[in-house]
């Protein structure tokens, strides 16, 4: 029997490296599930939910940096997918969504789970086409696949259940689909520029985004030679706060005053493949040069003075040398200086004052002490990546991954399942807060049934946490935010999966030591204090007046208790630490 078209995706794909699909089965996909099945070269990762897919397929691709893929049945089934896609898009990681459809004599009729794929996904990728004709075929897959590679983003295919059915066209194959690796770097004249300014500046910081990636050494000779200390952006710090000495911490929401000062106070900054969202955390009055791979990214955050397209690597090694020797080293020192400040402070709000319910930063503070030094962590959004982004110390070789650009609640277990399947023998390790994993919660049984030994370790403050800090600072008083307390180690316990609950902190450093002994997975669920503040770098007039607000109206609604626990949680310990 000569090869279909399911099985002439399944052996491009091989070629391109890929090993493993994530999605559920479905009965438009049952050509392309039975080409897995019967070519044995491709692992069927299944899950409980295509959302999860998605997100485990970003995971995957974040550890790997290769091309990695979800699959999904007609309608329903892969509409799942799209707020795992937006995700792997906005974190610009390799992803190929194969989206099978109705019969192709339906489309358009409102057949049942008539969906349009190819509109629905067109804001999230890429890359994204309808395959109505077997001869399509090799042109558009293999198009999809060098697409999602060379940007770093999505492509999807859609392909109507009968079509995988359908003799494949015979077409001499193309070379293997990777990744080529160019060198991008500016002009001889728009490097003078940038040295020109930088060299008529008194003081200089740098602000580092994921785009350093791969450029830790040129960093750190420009710093040198420049004497600027180094800010990075959340998505940066993975990549740029290990072994650096101009480093001084995070800016902008969930980051430190240092940070936010050594940028406020510069006389020039230099914005190196960053896309920090927040225009209210860069300075006004400074001289702004911002480097990206991606020219479309340049001054779409902030007014710059020069826009330079390049790789972060090969432009801070072109520029360096152009930087003029004997810069003031006053202003890399006074932001040292303040860094050091700020980071005790930091540290002495996570110890163990014995009290309960336990100190969120504590636990980040043994997680970060008790994992391996090739960890990877996956992070919830909401109080989870807080803790991550102040007390999470990275190394050359940890990483961290979350929902950094999109910001999606529930993505820490889904990207672990990702992440612990292309690192089978690396410890992951995925911080999720209650509100995260009650959403995608049978994903546990996914951890369990792919045999990945992922180690949950969930902030369990009975609220969606982070919204109420948002509620406090507008003004408003909390509502809708509360949980139901959940004991979520029987739940893990039920999944078979080992499961732990730590309610004092004097038992949490034993516990989190015998999780993370476990051979196979584990879930660690930690009673946290709920009205600890997660308080940024600089307050605006507004949002003291919104805090304000908030506990004016608390008490007047009859919950005046609600302000006794804060004050509790906070006051008390920051007075006397």
């Amino acid at each position: 029997m000569g090869q279909n078209v399911a099985d002439l995706f399944v052996h491009t794909l091989v070629r391109a490296g890929v090993t493993r699909v994530w999605g559920l089965p479905g009965d438009s996909l049952n050509g392309f599930t039975d080409a897995i099945r019967r070519s044995g070269e491709l692992e069927w990762r299944h899950v409980r939910h295509e959302e999860a897919a998605a997100f485990a397929a970003a995971g995957e691709a974040h550890v790997t940096g290769e091309l990695a893929v979800v699959a999904g049945s007609c309608g329903p089934g892969n509409l799942h997918f799209i707020n795992g896609l937006f995700d792997a898009q906005r974190s610009r990681v390799p992803v190929l969504a194969i989206a099978s459809h109705i019969p192709s004599a339906e489309i358009g009729s409102s057949y049942f789970q008539e969906t349009h794929p190819q509109e629905l996904f067109r804001e999230c990728s890429d890359y994204v086409e309808l395959v109505g004709d077997p001869a399509q075929l090799p042109w558009v897959l293999e198009t999809a696949m060098r697409t999602a590679v060379e940007k770093n983003g999505v492509a999807v295919v859609v392909v109507p259940g009968d079509i995988f059915h359908r003799d494949a066209p015979k077409r001499r194959p193309s070379a293997p689909i990777r990744a080529t690796r160019p060198r991008v770097l500016p002009s001889e004249d728009e490097l003078a520029a940038a040295a020109g300014l930088l060299n008529d500046a008194g003081s200089v910081t740098i602000l580092a985004g994921a785009g350093v990636a791969g450029s830790h050494d040129e960093v750190m000779a420009l710093a040198e030679a420049l004497q600027a200390p180094i800010v990075h952006a959340f998505r940066g710090k993975e990549h740029i706060e290990y072994d650096n000495p101009f480093d001084v911490g995070m800016t902008g929401l969930l980051g430190f005053a240092s940070g936010y000062r050594a940028m406020e106070r510069c006389d020039a900054l230099l914005i190196l493949g960053s896309d920090f969202p927040y225009r209210e955390f860069y300075p006004e009055k400074a001289t702004v040069i911002q480097v990206d791979v991606r020219g479309e990214q340049l001054g779409r955050r902030t007014p710059i003075d020069l826009g330079l397209v390049g790789d972060v690597g090969e432009t801070a090694r072109a520029l360096a040398p152009l930087v003029r020797a004997g810069r003031s080293d006053a202003h890399l020192k006074d932001s040292l200086k303040h860094y050091r400040s700020t980071r005790h402070q930091l540290d002495e709000l996570a110890n163990d004052d014995g009290r309960s319910p336990i100190h969120p930063q504590y636990v980040a503070k043994l997680v970060d002490e008790l994992s391996a030094e090739d960890a990877i962590y996956t992070a919830d959004v909401g109080s989870p990546v807080m803790w991550a982004a102040r007390y999470l110390r990275m190394t050359p070789d940890r990483r961290l991954i979350g929902s950094f650009s999109h910001g999606s609640m529930a993505n820490a277990v889904p990207h672990a399942l990702g992440a612990q399947a292309a690192a089978p023998d690396r410890q992951v390790i995925a911080l999720a807060g209650d509100g995260g994993i009650s959403m995608l919660m049978g994903e546990l049984l996914s951890i369990r049934q792919n045999d990945l030994p992922v180690k949950v370790v969930v902030f369990n403050n009975s609220s969606l946490n982070f919204v109420e800090l948002e509620m406090k600072a507008a003004g408003t008083v909390t509502y809708g935010t509360d949980l139901v307390e959940t004991d979520f180690a029987a739940i893990a316990q039920a999944s078979g999966i080992a499961g732990y609950r730590v309610e004092k902190a004097s038992d949490l450093a034993a516990t989190l030591k015998r999780a993370f002994d476990e051979p196979g997975p584990a879930l660690i669920d930690v009673v946290v204090a709920r009205q600890e503040l997660t308080i940024p770098p600089s307050i605006t007039v507004a949002q003291a007046k919104g805090f304000a607000l908030y506990a004016l109206r608390t008490v007047f609604s009859g919950r005046g208790d609600e302000l006794l626990d804060l004050a509790d949680t906070n006051v008390w310990r920051r007075l006397f630490n």
